[in-house]
């Protein structure tokens, strides 16, 4: 069975913070997602790419921050994260084989 290689367009990289840390013992992986991805389809990239059954996603947008570098004034874009919990059973380890 072939991937389909959109589903790697959705999901851009997982994030590897302390809170996405602290999520993963409640069954919950954090993703850097395309802006225009839709919360079925985040859902159905993730049980594809990682043979897992998801429950739900929760989508946030982090608005870009103005930011000087070296004097300039510059924003940073804007970044789309899903939060997806899995089934019970079910986990992904996003720390390793990266």
């Amino acid at each position: 069975m072939s991937l389909d290689p959109r589903l790697y367009d959705v999901i851009l990289s997982p994030v590897i913070t302390e809170r996405a840390t602290a999520l993963s013992e409640h069954n919950k992986v954090v993703f850097k997602v395309a802006n225009t991805a839709t919360k079925p389809q985040i859902k159905e990239a993730v049980e594809k790419l990682f043979d897992v059954k998801v429950k739900s996603v929760n989508t946030l947008v982090r608005k870009g921050k103005l930011k000087r570098f070296k004097g300039t004034l510059g924003k940073q874009s804007d970044v789309k994260k899903a939060i997806v919990t899995l089934a019970e059973g079910h986990s992904i380890d996003v720390t390793t084989g990266l």
